[in-house]
Parts: C-alpha cells; structure tokens; sequence
C-alpha cells in the first residue's frame, strides 16, 4: 500500500525557523565549550542557562528547563561528576540540595558567555545593530505572550 501523500505545508512556520536559527547560533556555542572540555554535550547548555547565582533546586531548575526532573538529574549528575556542579544543602531546608557551579563551572561559563559574545557580535556585522536589538525585543515579547 501506498504511503498517503503528506498534508499541505504551513505557508509559515515561524516555531522552525527560530529553531533553525537557534541551532546554528548555538552551534558555534557548542564548539567552544567542546574545544575547552571534549567531554560537555550540547545538552549541558540546558543546566548552565537555567542555573541561579546562589544555587537552585534541581526541580525547579527542571521546571526552568521543560524537562522532567529525572532527566536534568542526569544532566546534573554529569556535570558534576565532570568537576562543573556540586550539591550543597539547602540553607532553607536542610534536606533540599541546591545545585552550585564549582570554580571550573565558572571558568566554563565564562568560555560559553565569551562565544555567545562572539556570535552577538557577528550578528551585528550580518544584520546591523538595530535589527539585532529589534530581533531582541521581539523575541522578549513572544516568550512574554507565549
């Protein structure tokens, strides 16, 4: 049996071409972190951005993430096992852990922020300046509305 024909494409497909953009913007990202430790995965981006300066709770930081917190354990306890996390307990409740970079995490971070620097700035050079701050702006109003 044949298979049935696919439905009409969306004449617009806005939620792919972020995607799109996100993957080629993140990719040079991901080189980065990957030249400065062969072992991080592009899936650690998800714990770093999501992280709070003075720690979070690995459910909230699942909750932050849209994943399940079973998931982000295992991202959590990756990260850790790498030298870049460490659990303390949680002042607020002694049985809660909160999730902290260690020194190397931070070092790391500041590899990451030093490549999304570099991305902003070719950004710049591709769309001008005015055009990145509205593509900013708009995005902030759909994350905002969505």
């Amino acid at each position: 049996m044949p298979a049935k024909p696919l439905p009409p494409l969306p004449e617009r497909n806005t939620a792919a071409a972020l995607y799109q953009a996100y993957l080629r913007l993140a990719a040079g990202i991901n080189a980065a972190t990957r030249a400065y430790d062969p072992r991080t995965r592009a899936a650690h981006a998800t714990v770093f951005i999501h992280l709070e300066p003075g720690g979070i709770r690995l459910t909230r930081l699942a909750e932050k993430a849209v994943m399940t917190p079973q998931a982000m354990g295992e991202l959590v306890d990756d990260l850790e096992r790498l030298g870049y996390l460490r659990r303390v307990p949680d002042p607020v409740d002694r049985r809660a852990k909160l999730i902290l970079f260690t020194d190397q995490g931070l070092e790391a971070l500041e590899v990451a922020f030093a490549a999304i620097r570099d991305a902003e700035r070719r950004l710049v050079e591709q769309l001008g300046e005015e055009t990145v701050a509205e593509l900013n702006r708009t995005l902030a109003r759909i994350v905002e509305t969505q």
